[in-house]
């Protein structure tokens, strides 16, 4: 599999320099077809609402979201212009309550999805769900950029969070292309009790073997759980081998599990310090 179709979604003008600059990297590296799509918020009327909307507020509505959509439109193009890859600009409105349904509508043609991480500052109030949204129901991988930090590489050091689950399989097998140009892949397990230890550990080396008939050399390495979060877990091997991807099965509970017991994918999302590639 190669990524030859590739989507980054550019929310709004703060963070559309960081994800074009990264997107055409990627693009750049799988001589790709960058597809650069912003969503232009809906003006949402609702029945309950007896004050009519002026049409001035309308006009005046429609010609920021322009605006803003023209000026993230001339950063992608900055970005791309003189590039060997193909690319192209797509500007959409929401429609909806939610982004994520029109994002979904492109994200499934595509192979890659390069996505925000969550912004509470910078997100419009349509924005909100769109990373999970994304991810449960484009069936793409979804590569979430932190809302900090230069990543001037992604996936020359990867590091794979392995917990022998649907999710995780998923994952690493939607990142093979990455891996294949990798400088090196670490397939990372933390045992929370003995009874897992040996299926983790069988699991992990039989992911590393079929990796191996991929091209890819993977090394596995797997610390004994020490009360953290297991994602604090993941961020800290992270951190402590200069991984510069995490990637990672996504929502494998429900989301009433995630809210009231806490689960890997939130914490990750929230706390992330490098692109993580999320896939379920």
């Amino acid at each position: 599999m190669e990524y030859k179709t590739v989507l980054v979604c550019l929310t709004n003008s703060h963070n559309a320099e960081r994800l074009s600059k990264i997107g055409a990297n990627v693009a750049r590296k799988f001589g790709a077809h960058l597809i650069g799509l912003h969503t232009m918020q809906s003006l949402d009327v609702y029945p309950g609402i007896t004050v009519p909307i002026s049409r001035e507020f309308e006009e005046s509505f429609m010609k920021n979201q322009l605006e803003e959509s023209k000026a993230i439109e001339k950063i992608f193009h900055e970005h791309t212009r003189n590039e060997d890859f193909a690319s192209e600009w797509r500007c959409v409105e929401a429609r909806s309550v939610s982004a994520a349904n029109r994002i979904v509508e492109h994200a499934r043609c595509a192979d890659l999805v390069i996505i925000p991480q969550p912004d509470t500052e910078h997100d419009r109030p349509d924005q909100t769900t769109i990373q999970r949204n994304v991810i449960e129901s484009s069936g793409r991988p979804v590569l979430v950029i932190p809302a900090f930090g230069d990543f001037e590489t992604t996936g020359d050091n990867i590091l794979v969070g392995w917990s022998a689950t649907k999710e995780a399989s998923r994952s690493v097998h939607d990142a093979i292309p990455f891996m294949q140009r990798s400088k090196n892949t670490n397939i990372f397990w933390v045992s929370r009790l003995k009874s897992e230890q040996t299926y983790l550990a069988h699991s992990a080396n039989e992911v590393a073997i079929a990796l191996d008939r991929n091209g890819v050399k993977a090394t596995v390495t797997h610390r004994v759980h020490t009360g953290l979060p297991i994602g604090d877990e993941i961020l800290n091997e992270a951190s402590d081998t200069g991984s510069d991807m995490i990637v990672s099965g996504a929502y494998g509970h429900s989301r009433i599990y995630d809210f009231m017991v806490g689960a890997t994918t939130p914490h990750l999302m929230a706390n992330m310090t490098v692109p993580v590639l999320f896939s379920c």
